[in-house]
């Protein structure tokens, strides 16, 4: 269940378009996105192309955008100015799910230590709900793009995301019932090298840093596709539920999100 700051944080950013919007009059549009989630987290190794692709997982989300070249009470374009043509405000609210298995060097069959066995038989989920704001970047004219001079406009963004973490943690190791699962509050059930706090499925929640870059194409007057292929950095290292203090985990938790999307001009 989202705890009360998450739902307060919900309620100010909605609160805060709809007076931008009321206050300012720009052009609205909607949107869904939905695609393909890779986890970059304490999971096997951070470096390894294959941990990357085989921790990977889904997301979808509901987008809003400010569109500041058109204004929503004329249905005409606002005053011509650099910003107002090349800038867009992207508010989402999304949720993402991956499960996550240790693979790498350290657990190749070639391994038969205690250490590889615990690794091999430890496996997590990372769930994230996401909200936030980017402000996006187009090189070319929105104007020209919304009155057909081109097709495609590519874009970049950057922005700041608030994140509510639900993790799941489960060992197989040590476990006499193999229906039941493991006790993840028994650090010996684990890697020797983590501290005995390493594992901790408890929920959690992050501000994180959120760089995307991406491009449209033109459906129809009142239509795109968008494709975005999107990085975010969370400012702690507890997404996955797993935090461990060894000299190996240099890097808070992360993802990268490539995404298709479908997004409507409602005015």
């Amino acid at each position: 269940m989202l705890n009360l700051k998450f739902a307060t944080i919900a309620f100010c950013l909605f609160a805060l378009v709809q007076t931008t919007n009321a206050q300012l009059s720009f052009s609205n549009e909607i949107g869904i996105v939905a695609g393909y989630v890779e986890m970059r987290s304490d999971f096997g190794e951070r470096q390894d192309l294959s941990n990357n692709f085989k921790n990977s997982g889904i997301g979808i989300g509901i987008v809003h955008y400010l569109n500041f070249s058109s204004k929503a009470d004329c249905n005409c374009y606002t005053v011509d100015n650099y910003f107002n043509d090349h800038f867009k405000l992207r508010n989402e609210i999304s949720w993402n799910k991956t499960n996550l298995e240790h693979h790498g060097k350290w657990v190749e069959p070639s391994r038969t230590s205690p250490d590889a066995d615990k690794l091999r038989a430890h496996t997590g989920v990372a769930q994230n709900f996401d909200i936030g704001t980017e402000l996006e970047f187009y090189p070319l004219s929105l104007r020209d793009f919304q009155g057909y001079a081109y097709r495609f406009a590519p874009f970049v963004s950057l922005g700041a995301h608030y994140t509510y973490h639900t993790p799941e943690a489960k060992t197989t190791y040590n476990n006499p019932n193999p229906n039941a699962i493991g006790d993840i509050t028994d650090p010996s059930n684990f890697y020797s090298g983590w501290p005995p706090e390493a594992v901790d499925a408890t929920p959690s929640s992050s501000f994180s840093i959120v760089t995307s870059a991406g491009v449209r194409y033109k459906l129809s007057r009142l239509s795109d596709l968008m494709l975005n292929l999107r990085v975010q950095f969370f400012m702690d290292d507890t997404a996955d539920g797993l935090y461990h203090t060894s000299s190996a985990n240099k890097h808070n938790d992360g993802l990268v999100w490539l995404n298709l999307g479908y997004i409507y001009y409602l005015n």
